[in-house]
């Protein structure tokens, strides 16, 4: 008996707290702007979608004294007579979008929206939808691979990690072998960032149906480590070709990151051309001046390294790949930099910009455009 009055206790106080919950669908949404968004938690009515890939948002909170949302931009919220603090944003560019909700000055995630691990912190998501036609980025109606979490533990960190594993369509009932891509994610986000905000899966599966791209692994792991060549070296690559069917030479290996996940696949790439022979650099570059992170700069070891052996990376790099989300990218300019120094030295690459700055729709767009270019 008691049993059951602790039940139906506790169910009481989730109702009336889900009822209590600000922008629940308790209206005909017919009668609002636009539509929700599609990362919104269940039943939560706002944020809302607007025509010319705008936002309206609309948060309850009766007793704040100033309210904004912060897309990289901060916008200012105006209350009503109700304790509703709304506004409308500019226009955004398609894809994914981290915001938070700032109140009376404290940054936090909106809980009507899903959380994504990102600026160090959950954060909130807004998914601004493709043109019609532009099915890149979303599910199709072809086969699909699967994401695994596997945990390892790495003597490198003393310590248990994880990882995120792209398997291609197929691969359970197959016998083959695959290349693999480690794909690293940017600095403030995890394992996660790929997977969740990158929507890897999505993209390979719909590559591979249209055969663009070959079927590959694609191995996430989490870049916050004091020793990341040694990590991936050690500890992630040996993993992966004990407990997965991959070609395990370098031919067959690629290394690709975001911003710091950039940084790492040139300081863990360069200095390993026997692992690896596809690199690709999304939104990243050496750093032009010492670091604001102390220890000073160090990239020059990294040029030497390309102009004793310029011939070698020259002949045995396949892809040396760099892209960039156009001048407003915060990466821009140690990027054109580091791109000068390369044809100083006679190093090749290949360079693709998009418009879109420092965020995940360029990503995307990279990741996109990198993966066909690989194991051909």
């Amino acid at each position: 008996m008691n049993r059951i009055f602790t039940f139906l206790l506790l169910q009481s106080v989730c109702l009336g707290a889900l009822l209590a919950q600000p922008n629940r669908r308790t209206q005909d949404e017919s009668t609002l702007p636009g539509k929700r968004s599609e990362l919104n938690v269940r039943n939560a009515t706002y944020p809302r979608l607007l025509p010319g890939n705008r936002i309206e948002f609309k948060i309850k909170a009766p007793d704040a004294q100033k309210v904004q949302i912060d897309l990289g931009r901060k916008y200012d919220l105006v209350r009503n007579t109700n304790g509703e603090w709304s506004c409308i944003t500019d226009s955004l560019t398609q894809g994914f979008h981290y915001y938070f909700l700032i109140i009376d000055g404290v940054s936090v995630a909106d809980p009507a929206s899903e959380s994504f691990y990102g600026c160090s912190m959950m954060a909130s998501g807004v998914e601004i939808p493709y043109p019609d036609g532009d099915t890149r980025f979303h599910i199709a109606d072809v086969p699909h691979g699967d994401i695994r979490i596997k945990r390892y533990f790495s003597k490198t960190a003393n310590s248990w990690r994880r990882m995120f594993v792209y398997c291609p369509p197929g691969y359970d009932t197959s016998t083959q072998s695959y290349p693999v891509l480690y794909l690293q994610h940017g600095g403030g986000e995890d394992e996660r960032g790929w997977s969740n905000q990158g929507r890897t899966d999505i993209i390979m599966d719909n590559l591979i149906a249209k055969g663009k791209a070959e079927p590959m692994i694609i191995v996430m792991t989490d870049g916050n480590t004091n020793d990341f060549e040694n990590e991936l070296l050690k500890e992630c690559i040996p993993f992966i070709e004990k407990n997965f069917r991959v070609k395990a030479n370098r031919n067959n290996r690629a290394l690709a990151g975001l911003s710091m996940g950039g940084i790492q696949t040139l300081n863990a790439g360069i200095p390993n051309l026997d692992y690896f022979a596809y690199l690709g650099v999304f939104s990243s570059g050496w750093w032009a001046n010492p670091t604001p992170f102390g220890g000073g700069n160090d990239t020059e070891k990294y040029y030497k390294m390309l102009q004793n052996k310029k011939d070698d990376y020259n002949t045995k790099l396949k892809q040396f790949w760099i892209s960039m989300g156009g001048k407003e990218d915060i990466a821009y300019n140690n990027c054109q930099i580091m791109m000068k120094r390369f044809d100083q030295i006679g190093i090749k690459y290949t360079y693709f910009e998009t418009p879109g700055g420092h965020t995940w729709p360029v990503w995307r767009e990279s990741l996109y455009q990198f993966a066909p270019l690989l194991f051909k």
